[in-house]
């Protein structure tokens, strides 16, 4: 697995999942139980994982997303 990136924000994590899933790219997020550890305060990134064969697929998604939202991720 390959980190395609990090973000504390939940909502975009959820949008972008089912945009890659959509495509057939399995992602899987990690830390995101560290909110435990962290008090619930979101502070903690979670990273976005996709294969590494899906890498570049995922990035030019994540970039789509990036462009049509006008984000800075």
């Amino acid at each position: 697995m390959k980190e395609l990136f990090r973000s504390n924000d939940m909502v975009l994590i959820s949008y972008l999942e089912h945009r890659l899933r959509e495509e057939n790219i399995e992602t899987l997020i990690l830390d995101s139980h560290m909110s435990i550890m962290e008090g619930s305060l979101g502070v903690l990134p979670r990273r976005m994982m996709v294969a590494e064969e899906d890498l570049v697929r995922a990035k030019v998604i994540l970039d789509e997303v990036r462009q049509t939202h006008g984000l800075d991720i």
